[in-house]
């Protein structure tokens, strides 16, 4: 067999589950560790996946097929092994882990609903599956550390001068275009990857596991704790511990943020903090779109977890497990709810709906300033979940 597959990765019952950042992208184009659940794919299986997602994105995540093709569930992190089985199967057999599919392969062009007609072999060995949005941040540290050693296998890292400070240098990799001047990089418990064109500024201290991908910019005297990915092109400030970035979001100031997560185009204002524990240290709930309510979690831990494009004003508070939609404004005084739905403007006092052109309007002006457009298919993307989302607005 061809060492070359057609791997689809298909959107699962966990696309639910990891709203609101599915929201305006595939499963697959998720960021956890270190790069895109797509780019690990297509790393392990040395070709270019394709999707089978949701109707309204598919104009911009195309679908590829051909007589053979393999629908695998992204959510799923790779490994060596599991892709060596996915190499194994035969037509008309499905990978299953825990009695749910993983990998199909079929010559069908579309996804199969019936996996009892297919023939299951068991996945060899543990797997790590995100499997709601906390699982983002909650299971970052891990597939961080194993990101680390796929991308570093048999590279060697850029040199650091030395005003810095470094602890286990073994464990940390810069790549060429970096700047690092006057920080401390802690590897103690966990690696330190900087990635191309990234900019660390004087008074920085980081302690592993952290990953800052390309063009991140961490301004002076930020203090960034493990578990931390910072997705590209991202500005960070104040205090960070066990953040998920998805990328080109802003947080340039003092403030804090804890076991959270931000899509891409989002920004905080100046001396924001979000609590992640609640002043009894119980379990927190969760909003659960699925489910439509609040549900308990096992978590002691959870912050922010904001949609993209969606901004606060400065000073802004919010509540342990809040989770914020896309394309919200939040701003004023006090404590906003823990549930904002998408294309909300308001805060404590109260929300509207952010109208559409308004919404892109600033959706266009953010984007500018990081030389980006917003695409024709970006706007019918985000039309698209404007209507989907209207359910869960009440103007007052």
């Amino acid at each position: 067999m061809s060492t070359q597959i057609n791997a689809i990765l298909f959107d699962g019952p966990e696309r639910s589950q990891l709203l609101p950042f599915t929201y305006i992208r595939p499963v697959a184009e998720l960021r956890i560790g270190i790069d895109t659940l797509i780019e690990k794919w297509n790393a392990f299986l040395n070709t270019t996946c394709s999707y089978a997602t949701q109707a309204y994105l598919a104009p911009k995540f195309a679908i590829k097929r051909t007589a053979l093709n393999y629908f695998i569930n992204p959510s799923y992190i790779p490994t060596q092994i599991l892709v060596d089985q996915i190499k194994e199967l035969k037509e008309n057999q499905v990978l299953v882990c825990e009695n749910k599919p993983v990998v199909f392969c079929t010559t069908h062009s579309d996804l199969p609903n019936d996996i009892a007609s297919f023939d299951a072999v068991v996945i060899k060995g543990a797997l790590v599956h995100i499997e709601n949005a906390s699982d983002l941040f909650s299971k970052n540290a891990a597939v961080l550390v194993m990101d680390f050693d796929r991308l570093t296998h048999d590279k060697v890292s850029q040199p650091l001068d030395d005003s810095n400070r470094l602890i286990h240098p073994e464990r940390i990799f810069i790549e060429p275009g970096a700047q690092v001047s006057c920080a401390v990089l802690n590897a103690t418990d966990g690696p330190i990857y900087i990635g191309s064109d990234a900019q660390i500024l004087e008074g920085s201290l980081l302690r592993g596991p952290i990953a800052l991908c390309e063009k991140v910019l961490v301004k002076m005297g930020t203090k960034i704790y493990g578990g931390t990915t910072i997705g590209p092109n991202s500005k960070v400030g104040g205090e960070l511990n066990n953040v998920l970035f998805l990328g080109n979001s802003n947080k340039g100031h003092d403030g804090f943020l804890g076991n959270a997560v931000l899509g891409e185009w989002c920004n905080i204002g100046a001396a924001t903090d979000a609590s992640n524990l609640k002043n009894n240290y119980g379990k927190v709930r969760i909003w659960n779109y699925e489910t439509k309510n609040f549900a308990k979690s096992e978590l002691q831990f959870c912050g922010l977890l904001m949609g993209d494009f969606s901004r606060c004003g400065i000073h802004s508070m919010f509540n342990t497990a809040t989770v914020i939609g896309i394309n919200s404004n939040i701003f004023g005084t006090g404590f906003p709810r823990t549930f904002i739905p998408s294309f909300s403007y308001g805060g404590a006092q109260g929300f509207q709906t952010h109208t559409f052109p308004k919404a892109m309007e600033s959706n266009v002006a953010m984007m500018e300033r990081k030389g980006k457009l917003l695409s024709d298919l970006d706007v019918a993307i985000l039309q698209a979940v404007f209507e989907q989302s209207a359910v869960w607005r009440k103007d007052r």
